[in-house]
């Protein structure tokens, strides 16, 4: 509980006695992880941190998937992708889940790209996929262009047998993986103006 105190105090913000009990329930003892959640909280809620700040921010953490993470990847937003990964792999998500949910994103968003349909209906008949999945998929896709996809397609091929035991560091495969993948969406051709 002091090294919670401490840690709010150090980086200039309040925290209540009943958010700090919060926090140490949410996140543990380990004092990495309070002193990263002490820095996101204060950043995220200006400093003050109460209950209900601690409730709010742990909420949307514990549901991190590695689907959460391919949604970031796709739509090309560097830090949340990396944010959102860190989190996965604190809550315990496997990392070949993680892989496995980039590269079915890629793939996916470079299904709907190639065929140049636009009606959703059409695309899930053709591809056999769900409307709801083709529809996503093309919300991923703008924003790419077709040799950008393929080469994120080679991204998640290389990431598959790094986590599965080729990379020293799994951890270090995915997030260099992540890095890539959204690197790819800025530079492509057509990926200027939804850069974040």
């Amino acid at each position: 509980m002091g090294f919670v105190r401490n840690e709010v105090r150090r980086v200039g913000g309040r925290i209540t006695a009943d958010a700090a009990g919060a926090l140490l329930d949410a996140v543990g003892n380990d004092l990495r992880s309070l002193s990263a959640a002490v820095s996101q909280l204060v950043s995220d809620f200006g400093g003050s941190i109460d209950a209900d700040a601690v409730a709010r921010f742990h909420r949307g953490q514990a549901e991190v998937t590695g689907f959460t993470v391919a949604e970031r990847v796709l739509v090309g937003d560097n830090a949340g992708s990396v944010e959102m990964l860190r989190w996965a792999l604190d809550r315990g998500v496997p990392h070949v889940l993680v892989a496995d949910a980039l590269a079915d994103g890629v793939r996916t968003a470079a299904r709907v790209a190639a065929v140049g349909s636009s009606n959703v209906g059409d695309l899930a008949r053709q591809l056999k996929m769900p409307p709801w999945k083709v529809k996503k998929a093309q919300a991923q896709a703008r924003g790419w262009s077709i040799p950008a996809l393929q080469q994120a397609v080679g991204v998640v091929a290389e990431l598959n047998a790094d986590v599965k035991g080729v990379a020293a560091s799994a951890d270090y495969a995915l997030e260099r993986a992540v890095r890539r993948i959204v690197e790819l969406r800025a530079t492509s051709g057509a990926g200027r103006g939804a850069r974040r």
